[in-house]
């Protein structure tokens, strides 16, 4: 692991130190989760993103899926 050092407002790094005694870790050890989860976040818009474009260029047509509809049905 690598030592980083970071520049942080007043209140974020409060709110950090809080939030890091809450969940019984340490300022280090929330900023990995936190930087962690705003990468996976910024993956799954990114993805989301291609995922629309696509279908802007290529929009579902009628009748596309009409054959996975008996799968679609739960039952009773």
């Amino acid at each position: 692991m690598r030592t980083v050092q970071m520049t942080l407002d007043e209140d974020l790094l409060a709110s950090v130190d809080k939030a890091a005694k809450k969940l019984k870790t340490t300022r280090s050890g929330f900023t990995r989760i936190a930087l962690r989860d705003a990468l996976n976040r910024l993956s799954t818009s990114r993805l989301e993103q291609k995922h629309r474009r696509g279908y802007e260029r290529r929009p579902v047509q009628k009748g596309e899926f009409d054959v996975w509809e008996k799968e679609q049905a739960w039952g009773d």
